[in-house]
């Protein structure tokens, strides 16, 4: 990461993610703690959670990771308010977990569907309100909301993952006259193609990535850390007036 920025601004900032196991959220765990922010992050996976902020600590990391399953609200606002009281305000909050279960249209039914949108929009909603009064009192903060460029590539079978994803831009431009006035900065961002173990044990193979990579502009794999450099910058003071926007990070593919 040498060559790469680094924002004095980040160092001892209050960073919570969900989703930050594994993947892309894993990655920007290892970010954050690399510039000395103090990252709170949750996650499902208790073994792959624990076992990131066991290897970050002993690097000299502050970190610290919590169970929670985003669909529990209920669990997600006390986590959040647990990070608060153990290291204070949430300064930047990225609203990284989801799922991208394929359903073809004929075999979807309302509790599928009711389902996904809990595991990738409806936490997006509340976790924003639980950050609120903290950043308020605090003067402002960055949220990170994570959206998808599957709706714009038209893809197959996951209808109610795009729907959910693009619904998570709307949201971001609304809260970010919401939480404006508090000084609170909304933002979204869209990971392109990135080949994570998820991908590869269900559907990415070597023709797929032929495909994807012929129709990138930069016809070279986006990796975890080319999304995770981003939203370090939008969680940075070098962002302070950027809010509403949409970032898409995908090499140029659509």
């Amino acid at each position: 990461m040498n060559q790469f920025a680094r924002y004095p601004s980040l160092e001892g900032r209050h960073v919570f993610i969900s989703g930050g196991a594994s993947g892309i959220g894993a990655t920007m765990v290892e970010h954050f703690c690399e510039q000395q922010a103090r990252v709170s992050f949750i996650d499902i996976d208790d073994v792959s959670g624990e076992a990131l902020a066991a290897r970050l600590t002993g690097q000299g990391g502050e970190v610290h990771y919590r169970h929670c399953d985003v669909t529990d609200i209920q669990q997600l606002r006390a986590v959040i308010e647990a990070a608060a009281d153990e290291w204070g305000p949430i300064g930047a909050l990225v609203n990284n977990a989801a799922r991208d279960t394929r359903v073809p249209l004929k075999e979807l039914d309302v509790e599928t569907w009711d389902d996904l949108q809990a595991t990738n929009l409806r936490h997006v909603v509340f976790a924003c309100q639980a950050v609120f009064a903290g950043m308020q009192a605090a003067g402002g903060g960055s949220i990170i909301n994570f959206s998808s460029p599957s709706f714009l590539r038209r893809s197959r079978d996951i209808s109610a993952y795009s729907s959910a994803k693009a619904a998570t831009i709307g949201l971001t431009r609304t809260l970010s006259r919401d939480m404006g006035d508090a000084g609170i900065r909304v933002n979204t961002v869209l990971p392109g193609w990135i080949i994570t173990e998820r991908q590869k044990a269900l559907w990415w193979n070597p023709e797929l990535e032929k495909q994807v990579l012929e129709n990138q502009s930069l016809h070279q794999r986006v990796q975890p850390e080319d999304v995770a450099r981003m939203v370090l910058f939008l969680a940075a003071d070098d962002s302070r007036m950027m809010t509403a926007q949409t970032y898409i990070v995908d090499g140029g593919l659509v």
